[in-house]
């Protein structure tokens, strides 16, 4: 083993703070300190994934305190995977971020780069710890961070929309806590392994409150509805980066820690039903709500929503092919969302208003951006051969294995309300005319931006023509996912060994 996954928490953590020690000695160091880092937490993440995929699971021990009684971080093919996806969007977002805006200075710059750090130590580490208390520390964590970078921009509604996020999270917080309490109360331990194998012993009507509260607290974060009011406006308001690192990052955290306690702690069958019933309402609501949007990210803001509740349906379902299906679309929505907020961004980049009406004719003046937004376009409503249709097909082959033919049609009339809007914007970039009066100045973007968009273009392209390389990490997710057993005997077999 080349390296601990406590490298993928403490690096970018010690980096925040010594960025800006480290601008003191020279100023351009501030930009270039969290690309490395990154880097290295990608090869890192990337290495382990395969460590696992030969060797089992990876069980990180904090301190000497074995499981249950200290902290743990835990990095198998499912956690593994996330941190690795979130490793690379994050290089991704700090590569298209790179003097993303000429005028930016140092000190708004520093700012920048530490919350990003954090954003993303935060959001790794929800993925890959052991421990529920410590979870809620880094969704605290990634939720500063985020308010932060939403308040990026000074003279907007930026700070209207951080504080609406903030407030929001500050309620997530209480449900988070009050649910921690109740499980701890109940089962007296925080390891999710430990809590998993009593929780056949707690008091049925204190696990469905306990669950009830864990969904109410982490579904803001997983943009579940009605608890995603502060999506829109944070995306809207929060530079065109940031809404690719929420996309990609923020949401995909939120998005594991229900499906860990659903899947993995909390043994209530009818949760399923639930993630369904509420993953439908998500979809229906956000993406008629993206349909009448004429700010470009406001409609990307919603369209993230509605993908995110295809998600959750897709867990719903509960077999092995629904969670495989999940994972396929939040890797696919990882990686194509990203380059329509990227490629969104630059071309509303002088835009005030950032309006869909202000892209007329723009394909003409800045073509290399239009291709790359079509190809986002094309791809996230599930046209072949790009990659958003294998993850689409595989929901809608989930779903007809276990006759669901409802959630079929829903889906599908979905995707054409889907397909209206996204077609609205791509007829508008290519086939209406361009006004100099009200169209928004074209922007060149620097090389970096470029090759970001590009990594992404091709990963859209690769995934599409050839899916089977990736499909074989997402099986091997997938059943880590549902293998609950295996999952307990791994992370407690250490402790247990250590007391006989």
């Amino acid at each position: 083993m080349v390296g601990s996954p406590v490298l993928l928490i403490a690096i970018p953590l010690l980096a925040a703070f010594v960025i800006p020690l480290i601008g003191m000695i020279w100023k351009e160091l501030v930009r270039i300190i969290p690309g490395l880092v990154l880097a290295y937490m990608l090869i890192l993440s990337a290495t382990l994934l395969y460590y696992v995929s030969q060797n089992g699971i990876i069980v990180e021990t904090i301190a000497g305190w074995q499981p249950p009684w200290g902290i743990n971080l835990v990095f198998s093919p499912l956690t593994g995977f996330l941190a690795t996806l979130m490793s690379a969007l994050g290089f991704l977002v700090w590569l298209f971020s790179y003097r993303f805006k000429r005028n930016v200075d140092f000190e708004p710059a520093k700012k920048y780069f530490i919350f990003l750090m954090l954003l993303i130590a935060g959001a790794i580490g929800i993925v890959i710890t052991g421990d529920i208390f410590n979870q809620f520390v880094f969704i605290e964590i990634t939720g500063i961070s985020a308010y932060a970078l939403t308040a990026f921009y000074t003279g907007r509604n930026s700070a209207e929309a951080s504080f609406k996020y903030l407030m929001m999270g500050a309620l997530a917080s209480s449900f988070l806590l009050v649910a921690i309490a109740i499980l701890y109360s109940q089962l007296g331990t925080l390891n999710m392994a430990d809590i998993a194998s009593k929780m056949h012993t707690m008091n049925p009507t204190y696990k469905i409150i306990a669950l009830i509260f864990f969904i109410t607290g982490i579904g803001i974060e997983a943009e579940i509805f009605p608890l995603n009011g502060w999506a829109p406006d944070a995306y809207t308001e929060a530079p065109g980066p940031v809404g690719a690192a929420f996309a990609g990052i923020v949401v995909k955290a939120g998005v594991y820690a229900i499906i860990r306690m659903i899947f993995t702690l909390f043994d209530i069958p009818s949760a399923y039903d639930f993630l369904i019933v509420i993953g439908l309402i998500t979809l229906i609501v956000a993406e008629t709500s993206a349909l009448r949007q004429e700010k470009l990210k406001r409609m990307l803001a919603y369209s993230s929503i509605g993908q995110m509740g295809l998600v959750i349906v897709a867990f719903g379902i509960g077999t092995h092919e629904g969670v495989f299906a999940a994972l396929f679309l939040m890797l696919n929505h990882a990686v194509i969302k990203p380059l329509l907020f990227f490629s969104g961004s630059s071309l509303v980049f002088n835009s005030k208003e950032k309006q869909i009406a202000e892209m007329n004719g723009l394909g003409k003046r800045m073509p290399l951006m239009a291709a790359f937004f079509s190809l986002g376009a094309f791809a996230i409503v599930g046209l072949p051969p790009f990659a958003g249709f294998w993850s689409k097909l595989s929901v809608l082959s989930a779903a007809a294995n276990e006759g669901l033919l409802l959630i079929i049609v829903l889906i599908l009339i979905v995707s054409v309300i889907e397909i209206v809007y996204y077609f609205r914007v791509v007829n508008r970039i290519f086939f209406q005319e361009y006004s100099r009066e009200k169209s928004a100045a074209p922007h060149r973007p620097r090389v970096n931006a470029l090759v970001a968009m590009f990594v992404l273009a091709i990963a859209i392209l690769v995934i599409g023509f050839y899916p089977d390389a990736v499909t074989g990490i997402l099986h091997n997710a997938s059943k880590d996912l549902l293998n609950t057993d295996e999952y307990i005997n791994n992370v407690l077999q250490l402790g247990q060994s250590l007391t006989r």
